[in-house]
């Protein structure tokens, strides 16, 4: 028999609904949710652990959600539409949830299978549509590693998972304090390029990045610390024409990555 759960007060809705919302209760957990058959399909792609499916059947069947699935030996849960909307994030919307559980996402668990990685590194990034879209990006010239240094906003945040279209579930990636991640990559013999707006800054086309190369930007207000810069093999920019003097960072990662992509033969 599948439960069934009709009422908002119910205990475990309370739970996730709290879990949706409270970053600081993801963490204590170690479990979060995932909205849409996309992102719950990626997260399984990716092997997240995933322990419950709640759906609403007014808008998908347990047909369709059991041909998703496949024979995997999920906990399902039929819940009412007041229930699914007062867990649901997005305004368009699928009818399915998944319970997960969180990935430590630790840097000594990231190991290289080309002796020339390609990684992309963020440092402080705090919006979640900008942390999506480099995550987008990441996927797109399927980097290596996507690290994160002294992040601020908790990966498994609902607009975080949305504006990656379930893409963070995909992509190898790190964390750590900027020390932490510049100590990996030195242990990884791996060539540092900072995108800065400094005085020794060179344009990032003449630069070579067919060997082991990470490619480090910062938020768009602040720019990327001091330690960064003095660990950099090339500080790089990108020339600008007009009349301010900086891109969205994603737009900027797309730009120098792909660069690297292309001096690698788009291999």
């Amino acid at each position: 028999m599948i439960k069934q759960i009709s009422s908002i007060q119910n205990p475990l809705v309370k739970e996730l609904f709290q879990l949706k919302e409270k970053s600081r209760l993801r963490k204590k957990t170690g479990r979060f949710l995932i909205e849409g058959k996309r992102e719950i399909s990626l997260a399984l792609k990716g092997n997240y652990e995933v322990e419950t499916i709640l759906f609403d059947p007014s808008i998908i069947t347990l047909e369709s959600i059991n041909e998703m699935l496949g024979p995997k030996g999920f906990e399902i849960v039929e819940i009412t539409s007041d229930v699914y909307n007062k867990l649901a994030h997005r305004a368009t919307t699928e009818g399915i949830i998944a319970i997960s559980k969180a990935k430590e996402l630790k840097l000594s668990d990231i190991k290289f299978l080309s002796s020339s990685p390609l990684i992309l590194v963020a440092e402080a990034p705090e919006k979640p549509g900008n942390i999506g879209a480099l995550l987008r990006t990441a996927d797109a010239a399927n980097v290596d590693a996507f690290l994160i240094a002294n992040p601020k906003t908790d990966i498994y945040n609902p607009n975080i998972i949305r504006a990656s279209v379930g893409c963070v579930f995909t992509n190898t990636i790190g964390m750590g304090t900027t020390e932490e991640i510049i100590q990996f990559l030195k242990m990884n013999k791996v060539n540092i390029y900072c995108a800065a707006f400094v005085d020794d800054a060179e344009n990032y086309c003449k630069q070579d990045y067919k060997e082991a190369t990470a490619i480090v930007l910062g938020t768009e207000a602040v720019g990327l610390s001091q330690k960064w810069l003095e660990n950099s093999r090339k500080n790089i920019i990108i020339p600008m024409q007009g009349e301010i003097d900086s891109m969205n960072v994603s737009v900027s990662a797309g730009i120098l990555i792909f660069e690297a992509k292309r001096q690698r033969g788009f291999n």
